[in-house]
């Protein structure tokens, strides 16, 4: 999954861009219209990000051209118009949630996670392995019922491996499945996430198969449970 990034300004762009990164998202990034009509069809994409005043027409148009066309994902937008009308209008015209500029990008990360989690919720159970628990709807894992704070792209290959117990993965396969819209991840990007993950986790729980690739050993009895209770 990656998430589709449409402001014409570059400085702004940049930021959001590096910030996003930053929590293990990948971001593509359009600065008009045109560009972003294309990209919006990436199987992909799953959520975007839209900036109001663009160079060649309006974000709020192009907005309800997506949502005519039945596409759904979350779509978050920014925009300097801060009337309470300019919002009611961008919400009307299929918006999920709406930023006004100038935003802290702190916020804009927390609103991203926010939409992630709920179109990530609306079919996905909790999975439970031995003493982990791994929730997508929340993009968080728990050992013992203690939150585990990871990566997004950790997340995603740890909930692959789970739901892909007692097969065995190549990294090629990781990269097809998971990855493929990013062009920086190659095969020893997979062994450093796989590394990652059992020191986050533990060591024992994703095996090598030398030569070949990954694997989560199928336990006998393996299920589905409520999210753990988390007190704090």
């Amino acid at each position: 999954m990656k998430i589709l990034l449409v402001e014409d300004d570059q400085s702004i762009a940049d930021g959001i861009i590096r910030k996003i990164r930053n929590t293990g998202i990948e971001v593509e990034h359009s600065s008009t219209i045109q560009s972003a009509r294309i990209a919006a069809t990436d199987q992909n994409v799953g959520l975007l990000i839209l900036d109001l005043g663009l160079p060649d027409g309006d974000g709020l148009s192009f907005l309800s051209d997506l949502r005519r066309q039945s596409i759904d994902f979350p779509v978050m937008v920014l925009t300097a118009r801060d009337e309470p009308k300019a919002v009611v209008l961008g919400l009307d015209s299929g918006a999920d949630d709406y930023l006004v500029k100038p935003f802290d990008m702190d916020e804009l990360i927390a609103r991203v996670r926010a939409l992630l989690r709920r179109k990530m919720g609306r079919t996905a159970p909790i999975i439970h392995y031995q003493n982990l628990a791994l929730d997508p709807a929340s993009i968080q894992a728990y050992v013992e019922e203690k939150p585990v704070s990871l990566l997004l792209s950790h997340f995603r290959l740890l909930q692959y491996l789970l739901e892909s117990q007692g097969q065995v993965k190549t990294k090629q396969q990781i990269i097809d499945a998971l990855y493929r819209w990013d062009k920086e991840i190659e095969e020893n990007t997979i062994e450093v996430y796989v590394s990652q993950l059992r020191k986050k986790l533990w060591p024992e729980l994703i095996k090598t198969i030398r030569g070949v690739g990954y694997l989560i050993p199928k336990l006998h009895s393996t299920h589905h449970i409520n999210p753990p209770h988390n007190s704090h």
